[in-house]
């Protein structure tokens, strides 16, 4: 057992401690929840994003607490960028020991009577590609040194794909894809190769969206969340638990998998 790191509370020991992750977009939504759940493990954490101060005060906020955090700036899109992204790394850490490819999205939504070919360019750059990018700069390190962990976010969509949006579908089935090739390439190398593929889970964006629907619906706009979520929900999504996932629990989901005790994962 150990104790958390800043919150003070017995756990189980994730043998995190001094770790160093990188998470890409990570100054919003569940890129920053991992990086909060890596940084009350232990890890050393890269907040990245495009908008500077916002991961700078991601940064500042888990250093306030007792975590130890660097900020980066990158499009990802962009090899020169990524590049430079690559440089920004290094001058704050030796090396990476964990990549969360968490980076990504969809863009104009779009169905089967508007979809274009472009926006599956843009959206396969932005989610596959980008990914990519990051794991080549980042893979020999970790292949040097005999151990590490890549994570990459996908999407129920990738798995069950809806009528809109089918680019983000796809994109995040080539996530899937390579994912499963990278893991059996290094395998053998103390390296494992994962993807997470987050369903409906609660933010801000998406509680602004139920919240709208639930008005529609005849809802006060400022209902309990409870009563919002339960009769909004099923517009949305068929979801066994019957209620939406945390951050949280997709943060400990990734933490686990980052750790050395999900090494034959």
């Amino acid at each position: 057992m150990g104790f958390n790191v800043i919150t003070g509370e017995e756990i189980l020991d994730l043998k995190l401690k001094r770790k160093v992750a990188l998470i890409t977009g990570s100054s919003k939504g569940i890129g920053e929840a991992i990086a909060r759940g890596l940084a009350n493990e232990g890890a050393i954490v890269i907040i990245h994003g495009r908008d500077k101060p916002k991961a700078e005060s991601i940064a500042k906020d888990i250093t306030n607490q007792g975590g130890q955090a660097y900020s980066v700036k990158g499009d990802l899109t962009s090899d020169n960028d990524v590049h430079l992204l690559f440089e920004q790394v290094k001058s704050c850490v030796e090396t990476v020991d964990i990549l969360i490819n968490n980076a990504g999205g969809s863009g104009l939504t779009e169905d089967w009577t508007s979809t274009r070919p472009e926006t599956w360019a843009e959206g396969y750059d932005k989610n596959v590609l980008s990914a990519l990018r990051v794991i080549n700069r980042f893979l020999p390190d970790m292949r040097a040194k005999k151990w590490g962990r890549v994570i990459n976010i996908s999407s129920m969509a990738a798995l069950m794909p809806p009528d809109q949006r089918p680019d983000y579908a796809a994109a995040k089935a080539g996530i899937i894809a390579m994912t499963s090739s990278l893991s059996k390439a290094v395998a053998k190398e103390g390296i494992t190769v994962n993807t997470i593929s987050p369903g409906t889970i609660l933010s801000f964006r998406l509680e602004k969206a139920f919240r709208q629907a639930g008005k529609n619906i005849g809802l006060p706009y400022d209902a309990p969340w409870e009563e919002i979520e339960q009769s909004v929900l099923p517009m949305f999504a068929q979801v066994p638990m019957g209620r939406v996932g945390t951050l949280d629990e997709i943060a400990d989901a990734i933490t686990f998998l980052a750790s050395p005790r999900a090494s034959y994962i």
